[in-house]
């Protein structure tokens, strides 16, 4: 078993956690719902109105194991850790390759080439599959306009430029993703990409997914002793995860995107599932929240072959893989980041 996979998400509202000896309770009106061992789990994630008790959270931080709370439409809010730790020698070379002129756009240039060509991969095996010639037109287009992003990036070493290949590759990506949607397509079409709030429903859901991805990539940081804060493509702003950011780019479309994409031509997810707010605002129900919960769960469980590694691993553990070569690079033992790329 792979502790790492075992998150518990709670989303039922009003939900009370304890630790009852070695065993983690979930009471809703007083009766038990849940219960499991509490060394099973890695980490804890709660949505909206959900309490635990001191002595569960005590016990959390003191075993490193993180306690996350997100909003009622999964929004972070708070991280409960326990005393700093890992490698403070780690962290100081984090530091010193952010004040090194030629490091991060080294690093960033290699995260963005994995996001591109993850993406790229998933328009062309959409392109495979669908039946339409005009979308399936739209969406060669689309690989083609990756692909020329990615020879842009070679040699690229100016860190503002980069970022404006990975912007302009977003948009053209993107403005074909509602394209791959093969049911009920104007329920879930897409104007973009619109967050804080969205304003569609695929951007509600990949909104969702998205959390869910940095809240792992996040662990994965700091699993391995990185400075989730620290990153190299992101902007450092207080309180924003940018480490953690930058190791969600390379498994966006593989892990979130294709995942939005299956529950919704599967019907998993449907229209009924969002609630449209004044002001445009567009969320995901109680239920349709569980559903992708539980489906993102399942989703990190399946295996993928791992380029660097040459071995399959679960896809739940590749954002702690990533952040263990970003270590060993950032320590000198590799001579660049390797991106994830998923063939």
């Amino acid at each position: 078993m792979h502790q790492l996979l075992n998150t518990l998400f709670v989303t039922t509202e009003g939900a009370y956690l304890k630790l009852d000896h070695e065993t983690l309770k979930v009471d809703v009106d007083r009766t038990t719902k849940l219960q499991v061992p509490l060394h099973y789990l890695g980490g804890i994630v709660c949505f909206g109105n959900v309490l635990i008790s001191p002595f569960l959270l005590h016990r959390c931080a003191e075993d490193g194991r993180t306690v996350v709370f997100l909003d009622h439409h999964g929004r972070f809010k708070a991280r409960i850790e326990g005393p700093v730790s890992g490698n403070v020698l780690l962290r100081r070379a984090q530091h010193l390759a952010l004040t090194n002129s030629t490091m991060p756009p080294l690093i960033a240039r290699n995260v963005v080439a994995g996001k591109i060509q993850n993406a790229r991969q998933v328009v062309l095996r959409a392109a495979r599959e669908l039946d339409n010639l005009e979308d399936v037109a739209l969406l060669d287009g689309c690989a083609s306009t990756l692909r020329t992003s990615l020879a842009s990036l070679e040699g690229s070493t100016d860190l503002e430029q980069i970022r404006g290949i990975e912007g302009n590759a977003a948009r053209a990506y993107f403005g074909v993703l509602d394209r791959m949607v093969r049911v009920d397509r104007e329920a879930f079409r897409m104007n973009g990409r619109s967050r804080r709030p969205p304003l569609d429903r695929i951007n509600a859901l990949l909104s969702f997914l998205y959390t869910l991805l940095l809240s792992d990539c996040v662990a994965a940081a700091e699993g391995v002793g990185l400075d989730p804060q620290i990153g190299f493509l992101h902007a450092l702003r207080p309180g924003r995860p940018a480490l953690g950011l930058d190791l969600t780019e390379e498994l966006r479309a593989v892990l979130a995107d294709r995942l939005a994409l299956t529950l919704i031509n599967r019907q998993q997810v449907t229209r009924e599932d969002f609630q449209e707010r004044p002001g445009g605002a567009v969320h995901l129900t109680d239920g349709a929240r569980k559903t992708i919960v539980v489906a993102y769960q399942k989703r990190k469980q399946d295996e993928v072959q791992h380029p660097v590694l040459r071995q399959k691993v679960p896809f739940g553990l590749v954002p702690h893989v990533q952040a263990q070569l970003l270590a060993r690079y950032l320590r000198g033992d590799l001579p660049d980041y390797p991106p994830f790329l998923y063939r």
